[in-house]
């Protein structure tokens, strides 16, 4: 069965968005409208299918298109021109644009081509899944944790799935503690050092990989790459959402896997990762209060424009049969994908914590079931990729 393509139409001519609309086949296509300037943000939190562009007054409309092919090389970018400019129609040819049409005269034409142009892609699609998987530069996937509730299990959690993801494949791995005032996975992870992310401040408007390395910590058991929280509320006030969205961004573009250890306050520096991610990964407990501020966490981004649903997943942490809620509870309860349970393991996890250990040394080991759950989870993941 096709997988729905995820299609990003960029108009700023409501009539034009509306007719095209109309004319889409909905339950085929997932179909998100933008306006010019938040075309960057939009492909860098999710990769796009088909991107379609409404000609606008805008200088950079060419350059964007560029932006978006090296984003994505296999994003399909269609052109929809106001005007009969052919210097501008050859530009963005060049730029990496399949297909163009010419509003009004064409709109019937581009409508009648556009399901031709949908099966063309998917077989596209189709015929790259066969080619063995590979990881290399250029795009790799942000994964931050989440949860709106403290005491969780968030950092040790996403600090095993990063350690697992490293042993479990060749693919470059990076850990950030965005937990500015307190940190906390550099314990997690027995790294004792006076480095952190607030050191890249001075040298981020050209950030590239190697900053990035010299000041990151490798993990010494599976080499992950980890940058630590400064620890420090004074310092991480000097820290603002660009300067978080250039550090993901890089990255984004210098690991294949980002994996991000977030606080549990809703911030400025959190919206703008969670914003940033490919895939956001809530971390419940299976109890009412947890329930509660989930809805809570909900409401909070719908009214600041954060659309979560197809990048929120779930992760049950400390399930059992002692507790509050079960997992037929829960799926009956919630609108969100369950992508993973974790089994509650106070015996297993309580000598690693108690001396400081990290739980995952080696690929071949004997594993505790918190780690057993964790590492069915990443290679879920890794079959995604």
């Amino acid at each position: 069965m096709e997988r729905k393509l995820d299609i990003l139409l960029v108009s700023e001519d409501d009539t034009i968005s509306n007719q095209l609309l109309n004319s889409f086949d909905r339950d085929e296509n997932t179909i998100t409208v933008v306006r010019f300037d938040d075309v960057s943000r939009e492909v860098n939190r999710q990769t796009r299918d088909i991107v379609i562009i409404v000609q606008t007054s805008n200088d950079h409309i060419v350059e964007q298109v560029q932006y978006i092919k090296s984003i994505n090389p296999l994003t399909f970018i269609i052109f929809l021109a106001t005007d009969s400019d052919i210097n501008l129609l050859r530009n963005m040819t060049r730029a990496g644009a399949e297909e163009f049409f010419v509003l009004p005269e064409e709109l019937s034409l581009f409508i009648s081509r556009f399901p031709t142009i949908q099966k063309s892609y998917q077989m596209k699609l189709d015929s790259e899944k066969e080619q063995p998987i590979m990881f290399g530069k250029g795009r790799g996937q942000i994964f931050s944790f989440y949860s709106g509730k403290g005491g969780t299990g968030k950092s040790l959690i996403s600090s095993t799935f990063a350690q697992t993801l490293k042993l479990e494949s060749a693919a470059e791995v990076i850990l950030i503690d965005l937990n500015i005032q307190y940190g906390g996975i550099e314990t997690l992870m027995s790294i004792n050092t006076n480095r952190s992310i607030a050191d890249l401040k001075p040298v981020i408007q050209e950030l590239n990989e190697n900053h990035i390395r010299n000041v990151s910590q490798k993990e010494e058991h599976s080499q992950l790459e980890i940058l630590i929280s400064p620890c420090d509320a004074e310092i991480g006030e000097q820290l603002d959402e660009d300067f978080i969205s250039r550090l993901l961004r890089t990255c984004r573009r210098s690991f294949d896997y980002c994996v991000i250890d977030l606080p549990p306050q809703m911030n400025a520096l959190t919206a703008t990762a969670i914003e940033e991610s490919d895939q956001i990964c809530y971390v419940l407990l299976p109890e009412t209060s947890s329930l509660k501020v989930l809805k809570n966490f909900e409401e909070v981004c719908k009214r600041l424009g954060i659309h979560l649903q197809s990048s929120v997943t779930l992760i049950v942490n400390e399930l059992s049969k002692e507790k509050e809620l079960q997992l037929k509870d829960l799926k009956n309860l919630l609108r969100f994908p369950i992508a993973s349970t974790i089994r509650y393991d106070y015996k297993g996890l309580q000598t690693f914590i108690n001396k400081g250990e990290v739980i995952r040394k080696k690929q071949r080991e004997k594993l505790i079931p918190f780690a057993k759950d964790i590492r069915k989870f990443v290679k879920a993941v890794l079959h995604r990729k």
